[in-house]
């Protein structure tokens, strides 16, 4: 199995999170990727460098003003007075603005709060590449599964939180849905994306909510009492073309392997009613019982177990990577997820 991986995605560094009112150190630091690495090595993988990715490749998931913001943005913010060291929001437009025709900033931090959802994801210089070369291994690992093949995308900064034009969640470039899509233009009439990161693949489900040719399955904490509150539900199925392509399995604080791997097995059977012909993994291990973030409990046995009940599908598997920030756990649960594979 080859695994695409970019040196560059080392060099964001983001510090900023707000949590519970508290600023702490972000969670989403250079040691998540190191330790993945590592474990790539131990399995022996073939290690590969993506090529680059064009800016084409990502307006078929992104608007093309997002795109130039996130590349522009800071070089803009290194104008301003006073400006602090990362791009962090603090206004987002209300649905009372939008209601009434609000539309994005002409200045660097208007812009920022019109094209993020949250606090979680701070801009730095170095961003831009590191996002870039993360969805250009996404890139390489659907063209390794439209060839027939599994192929792991070590994707940092993370992607799914991310909607077609707007950033959360420690995400920036919807790594998941770009895979997709180019899944989709290489000739697979119907793809699928299962999502097993603790947290709702909200941005994903948004990028494809009205399309009847990519099903969305994530497998997440309640949003009632988790990341990102407000969607998730199993309520949500889509509208339009999209209708009952969306397949939402909310859990409870606290679910371990059994409930968790039942919710797995019910995705994979909507999966195969939907006739993918291929399957995008957005890979999480904050699901893990050691999490720091934590709220599900499933033990590394558990995604040996997830492993394997995908590869039995058959289907190629482009494996991207999203959460998991523990990072003396998260390199052995890489190695027993891709060995279940």
């Amino acid at each position: 199995m080859k695994a695409f991986w970019d040196k560059v995605q080392l060099e964001h560094t983001p510090q900023f999170f707000l949590q519970r009112g508290v600023v702490r150190r972000n969670f989403e630091v250079p040691a998540r990727a190191e330790a993945l690495l590592a474990a790539c090595h131990h399995m022996g993988l073939e290690l590969t460098l993506p090529a680059p990715v064009s800016l084409d490749a990502l307006t078929t998931v992104h608007d093309p003003a997002y795109l130039a913001f996130l590349r522009d943005a800071p070089t803009a913010w290194s104008k301003l007075a006073d400006h602090g060291p990362e791009l962090v929001p603090n206004l987002h437009p209300t649905p009372e603005m939008l209601a009434q025709g609000a539309k994005p900033s002409a200045t660097v931090v208007g812009q920022l709060g019109w094209f993020t959802a949250d606090t979680s994801s701070p801009f730095t210089k170095t961003l831009w590449p590191a996002a870039m070369a993360a969805a250009a291994g996404a890139i390489a690992a659907a063209d390794e599964a439209a060839a027939g093949r599994h192929a792991y995308a070590l994707s940092r900064p993370p992607g799914h939180h991310a909607y077609a034009a707007r950033a959360g969640g420690h995400c920036f470039l919807n790594n998941a849905a770009i895979a997709a899509q180019r899944l989709r233009d290489l000739g697979a009439s119907r793809v699928a994306v299962l999502d097993i990161d603790s947290h709702h693949g909200n941005g994903t489900q948004g990028i494809f909510w009205e399309r009847g040719d990519v099903f969305v399955a994530s497998l997440h904490g309640d949003p009632n009492g988790y990341y990102p509150w407000y969607i998730g539900h199993a309520s949500e199925r889509g509208a339009d073309a999209g209708e009952g392509c969306n397949l939402n399995i909310p859990f409870a604080q606290g679910t371990g392997d059994a409930d968790w791997l039942d919710g797995l097995s019910h995705a994979l059977t909507e999966i195969e009613r939907f006739g993918a012909e291929a399957l995008v993994i957005s890979l999480g291990f904050d699901a893990s019982e050691h999490e720091p973030l934590h709220f599900l409990s499933v033990t590394e046995a558990g995604f040996a177990a997830a492993g394997a009940a995908i590869g039995k599908t058959r289907l190629p598997c482009a494996v991207i990577q999203e959460g998991g920030y523990n990072t003396s756990v998260i390199g052995t649960l890489l190695e027993r997820f891709l060995a279940g594979l």
